[in-house]
């Protein structure tokens, strides 16, 4: 079956329209017959086919009691909905929940990213991701623990049975991000996800120099019925990358990037003998400390 036609803004608005429906309490049959619409037309509309105004979206959420915010926000949506490619801007900095970006994780099926200098947001520590946000320029304080509930959500949706391969260059593994105790726990923690079955890390060491990945960290996801995209996500915007040659150009990165890396067993050793480092074998107060 051919892999129907959709687009990240797409799925993210038909997703969408489908919550303010069913938080309705209503089926797709009784709202159709609430705005005289036939339910073909509402299909298409979810699905991303357009075949509505915008007023008739409008009345449409309205029939919904969708709220004025999220109203505003879908009717934003719908008139690039069919646009392969987005650059999702934020403003000063990215929102709490990155709600494209978790729209595609959940109904992904493979995942491959790579990241240059820190560890993934997919496998961070809480402490680590912790000093992470401390550390922005632009992320309130205020926002702390709200941000920190919100990546370790967006980490739960990798224990879908999803294939995830993580590349990492070795200078993000020697960062002491938060001190000794959260650098040890870190690097821990990898070696315990790369245990995972659908999990693989994989370590691009510093001796190669010059690699395929300088120009920056990005993921790139598959699916069952959507074409792949490459999501990048930056200080305060999104990029959303569709385009079959973009997708191509990552994909050839990605091949360069496996060529190149660590196998997975040298990857846990290097990752061992760093946390070794930190934590000599013997020192049994700070191998506890790194795992408490």
């Amino acid at each position: 079956m051919p892999k129907r036609t959709s687009t990240a803004c797409g799925r993210e608005f038909g997703a969408g329209v489908r919550a303010a429906i069913a938080g309705a309490g209503l089926t797709s049959r009784a709202v159709a017959e609430i705005v005289d619409w036939d339910e073909a037309k509402l299909s298409d509309v979810v699905n991303g086919k357009g075949g509505a105004s915008q007023i008739e979206i409008a009345t449409l959420l309205g029939a919904c009691r969708a709220k004025a915010a999220e109203v505003a926000h879908l009717l934003s949506l719908y008139p690039v909905a069919h646009v392969k490619g987005w650059w999702q801007q934020h403003g000063t900095c990215a929102p709490v929940w990155l709600r494209t970006a978790v729209e595609n994780l959940a109904v992904a099926e493979t995942l491959t990213s790579w990241h240059t200098h820190a560890v993934p947001l997919l496998l961070q520590t809480v402490d680590y991701m912790r000093e992470v946000l401390l550390t922005s320029s632009t992320v309130p304080e205020s926002e702390l623990q709200d941000r920190v509930k919100a990546q370790l959500a967006m980490q739960e949706l990798l224990r879908g049975g999803k294939k995830c391969t993580f590349f990492i260059h070795e200078l993000a593994l020697n960062l002491c991000v938060g001190g000794a105790e959260v650098h040890a726990g870190q690097l821990l923690h990898l070696l315990l996800m790369a245990k995972w079955a659908n999990t693989t890390i994989r370590i691009v060491p510093a001796a190669l120099g010059a690699h395929p990945g300088m120009a920056g960290p990005f993921t790139h996801m598959t699916f069952a019925k959507y074409e792949p995209l490459v999501w990048v996500d930056t200080e305060n915007s999104s990029l959303f990358a569709e385009a079959k040659d973009a997708i191509r150009g990552y994909e050839k990165v990605i091949r360069a990037l496996d060529a190149r890396s660590l196998d997975e067993a040298a990857s846990k050793a290097l990752i061992v003998r760093l946390y070794d480092a930190i934590c000599p074998p013997g020192d049994e107060t700070a191998r506890r400390k790194s795992v408490s």
